[in-house]
């Protein structure tokens, strides 16, 4: 893959990167979409990251199926489709790690400590193999794409970051290869997600500026409506991820939520309009 992407950049050509840990779905491929709108050429990894999985995860169990992605991924227009081994991309003498200070331990970083270790240090072994000039992540794993923007900042990685929309289903359920884990009791219920983001934007855009008593309507409406079990529900400043309790002067609020319906859990997020009153 070295070669190809230095073969490919000495021909001018513009190359789009994908990283993907597989099972692709259709969030997946609107990436894909993205890439290409920005480059001459696609590219998309397959690769399910053992170092971002923490000890009882789900790494042996996590859905894969190659044949499955290699006809999604073409049908899709990817041109170049990167799946490593854990034995290249993690040699038996490797002992370097990439981490982010203050962000990578919050939020998802508090619930799974080594998370965001493992994937920053497996995107910048990607960029650095794959040599993108564009990468584009999904607006659903919010804390992951700020944390990999900020590390091609901080590291001067010569690449821009793009950043894509949540892909849903009708019901609004976010899309995420763990939903095959969800039972239909469970699968039905995780649409309280969608609907307690939504009921934080509308209290931020009616003028509620007091942030904790919207993660209190927003816990009512989850609790009343499902059997999940909350990890958090958080509100953050998009610029530094920062968490807030009040909007103050922001024009934006990220809200982020974590539940587990039985043993799955999901996230989901929304960038929330704050009412100005000026």
């Amino acid at each position: 893959m070295q070669d190809t992407a230095d073969d490919l950049r000495l021909r001018g050509k513009k190359i789009g990167f994908v990283p993907t840990m597989g099972y692709l779905h259709e969030g997946h491929l609107s990436l894909v979409d993205e890439a290409r709108k920005r480059s001459d050429i696609v590219i998309m990894s397959v690769y399910v990251n053992p170092t971002q999985f923490g000890r009882g995860e789900d790494l042996d169990k996590y859905p894969r199926d190659i044949s499955r992605d290699e006809k999604k991924a073409a049908e899709r227009g990817v041109d170049y489709l990167f799946v490593p081994t854990d034995k290249e991309m993690y040699p038996e003498e490797h002992l370097s790690f990439v981490e982010l200070d203050n962000v990578s331990h919050v939020l998802e970083g508090e619930f799974r400590p080594t998370h965001f270790k493992g994937v920053a240090t497996i995107v910048a072994k990607l960029f650095n193999i794959v040599k993108p000039h564009v990468a584009v992540f999904g607006q659903k794993d919010a804390q992951q794409a700020f944390i990999i923007r900020k590390m091609a900042r901080d590291l001067n990685f010569d690449v821009e970051i793009v950043v894509a929309p949540i892909v849903r289903e009708e019901d609004g359920l976010a899309l995420s290869s763990r939903n095959v884990y969800l039972s239909p009791e469970e699968r039905n219920q995780a649409t309280v997600l969608f609907r307690s983001l939504k009921l934080a934007e509308s209290m931020v855009a009616g003028g509620e500026t007091a942030l904790s008593k919207v993660r209190s309507g927003m816990i009512q409406l989850i609790s009343s409506e499902s059997d999940g079990k909350m990890d958090y529900i958080s509100f953050v400043d998009p610029a530094c991820f920062g968490k807030i309790e009040e909007t103050g002067s922001l024009t934006e609020v990220l809200a982020l939520v974590a539940v587990r319906f039985g043993r799955t859990r999901l996230i989901d997020n929304m960038l929330l309009r704050v009412r100005d009153e000026t």
